[in-house]
């Protein structure tokens, strides 16, 4: 078990084998429970969940990131209305990271906020988005811009459930923990240097969220540190968006920190996408004109300038402010 030390916020992570059969020892789950999850979950996830639940509801959203729109939120909190859902009851969010932030968004709106717990059954999700209180929705196509920060009441983590991804989910999440070790863990980003990051798979998510751990309980509203955390995100999500669904968040998210890096750490990402059979992206497969125009949307980005995550060693990743043109001309390099 780690625990999440935010004061009044704080909250338990529990980190085991087969914790899916346990959760209504580790959950507060003797209320009505709405249990959201999506097509590409597999149901019985979510369906052993109610089953330790006293009255639960379960809601499946088509898969991907369009569910993570308002009006998908507004079908959940109806439901939720329908069903006489009080202040006293709960939302459980069963899935990725689109669920999650889902999930915690309808959480935070109903009765102006009701108790959350986030189940990630993906690798993405477990080992960043799933905890730290990040919850949100797109619109007008600009990723995670409406949302609000709203920490769960605990999050569960069964790797378990990570067996029946397929290999390209699975390493799409492993791209967020190697941001990770890039940023802050040397340690970390060592595992991936090599075939049998698979034997490691429990030490790696531990490590991960150990390390977005510190930075949540330094920074838990983004106001500096934890923006180290978007190392690979702001020309990421460009990529993402103007690859209308072609590649994953973590893959684009592989390709935004290669702009973002210096030659040395260049080719020790580049020697890890190797190993992990990750074939880069072609940089003619994306609009550049889409590109450009998701980066100056960025939430991150102020008038003219825009916090980046620069790293030029490893495990010492640094938030810099550069005007928009710098960031921009990374894509011409």
């Amino acid at each position: 078990m780690i625990r999440m030390e935010l004061g009044k916020n704080s909250y338990n992570i529990e980190l085991e084998r087969g914790n899916l059969n346990r959760v209504s020892e580790l959950l507060n789950l003797d209320r009505k429970v709405m249990i959201i999850t999506d097509e590409g979950v597999p149901i019985q996830y979510a369906e052993k969940i109610a089953k330790q639940s006293k009255e639960a509801y379960i809601k499946v959203v088509p898969q991907g990131e369009g569910s993570k729109s308002l009006q998908t939120a507004e079908e959940i909190l109806t439901d939720m209305l329908k069903y006489q859902f009080s202040r006293k009851d709960c939302v459980v969010a069963v899935g990725g990271g689109v669920v999650g932030d889902l999930g915690g968004f309808v959480a935070s709106l109903y009765m102006r906020g009701v108790d959350f717990y986030n189940i990630p059954t993906t690798l993405l999700a477990q080992v960043d988005s799933s905890i730290g209180g990040k919850t949100a929705v797109n619109l007008a196509g600009i990723k995670n811009i409406i949302g609000a920060f709203y920490q769960p009441k605990a999050v569960l983590i069964d790797p378990d459930t990570l067996d029946t991804l397929p290999e390209r989910q699975l390493v799409n999440g492993l791209f967020e923990a190697i941001k990770m070790g890039a940023t802050n863990d040397k340690e970390l980003f060592d595992l991936f240097l090599n075939d049998e990051w698979k034997d490691n798979l429990d030490l790696i998510i531990e490590k991960a969220l150990l390390v977005k751990k510190y930075v949540v309980e330094q920074d838990e509203k983004e106001s500096h540190l934890r923006k180290i955390l978007n190392f690979g995100h702001t020309i990421g999500h460009g990529f993402e968006s103007a690859a209308h669904g072609r590649y994953l968040h973590g893959e684009c998210v592989a390709l935004g920190m290669l702009y973002m890096s210096s030659e040395e750490v260049q080719e020790q990402l580049c020697e890890i996408y190797e190993n992990l059979g990750f074939e880069l992206p072609e940089f003619y497969s994306f609009n550049l004109e889409e590109v450009k125009e998701a980066i100056l949307h960025d939430k991150k980005a102020s008038n003219s300038n825009c916090s980046v995550v620069y790293v030029s060693e490893i495990g010492k990743g640094s938030i810099e402010e550069w005007p928009m043109e710098a960031v921009l001309e990374r894509l011409e390099f």
